[in-house]
């Protein structure tokens, strides 16, 4: 090289550790707000069931004001959503044990179908007394990861959800935030952590094609370069 030529700046291309690292952050990112979006309809849509039922109720003042009907329940639900379809895979990985079993969209969509039809049911179908509607509504959630899941894992991450939710859920009754027409246990319906449980493993179904979605998209970059 001559003197008093000086090499051109090409542009710099990022090592193979970071491209996959900021790679698997977008990509991360994307499921996150696809999950949202779904919780935020599916909240919408199973909410105008449970009221066309009278289940809920939601206090005047609140209806009245400017935070009007409960404006909050979607977008928690939505970040709900986004949570447990990234932790789905996420435990999937850790323990080592992949999730194979019917995974394709078709079996995802259905699953959301059956998981609406439970939520039908409990809003819809009248049953003799609640003792009936919760155990009917548990084989059916018992029946929808039984179909759909079949892990261990997933059982497991659907009974914490189903607990968890249905506590935050007594809290926010009791509070005052909004209520039941016919509380029959601890202020809340007893058949909600069944759907609770039905809506953990729906999501996680959803997560996880998702992230199998997102490997194979990997995989084809990776094999292209």
């Amino acid at each position: 090289m001559a003197e008093g030529e000086t090499e051109s700046p090409g542009p710099k291309k990022c090592g193979p550790y970071i491209s996959s690292v900021t790679s698997q952050s977008v990509n991360l990112m994307i499921r996150g707000v696809v999950l949202f979006f779904i919780g935020v309809f599916l909240a919408l849509v199973l909410n105008l069931l449970q009221i066309q039922r009278n289940v809920t109720l939601f206090p005047p003042d609140v209806i009245a004001s400017i935070f009007s009907s409960a404006w909050w329940v979607p977008p928690c639900c939505g970040t709900a959503s986004a949570v447990i379809g990234l932790l789905y895979p996420c435990i999937d990985r850790h323990l080592g044990e992949p999730h194979k079993f019917k995974r394709e969209w078709s079996s995802v969509m259905r699953c959301v179908a059956v998981f609406v039809g439970i939520n039908h049911a409990s809003a819809k179908v009248d049953f003799d007394n609640n003792i009936q509607l919760s155990l009917t509504l548990a084989a059916l959630s018992i029946g929808l990861w039984w179909t759909f899941d079949r892990s261990r894992s997933g059982f497991g991450l659907g009974v914490g959800i189903a607990f968890l939710a249905t506590l935050v859920t007594q809290l926010l009754v009791y509070n005052g935030v909004y209520q039941y027409t016919s509380p029959d246990f601890l202020y809340v319906r007893s058949w909600l952590p069944c759907i609770f449980f039905a809506g953990g493993i729906t999501m996680g179904n959803i997560g996880r094609q998702l992230a199998m979605y997102e490997c194979k998209v990997i995989a084809e970059k990776s094999h292209q370069e």
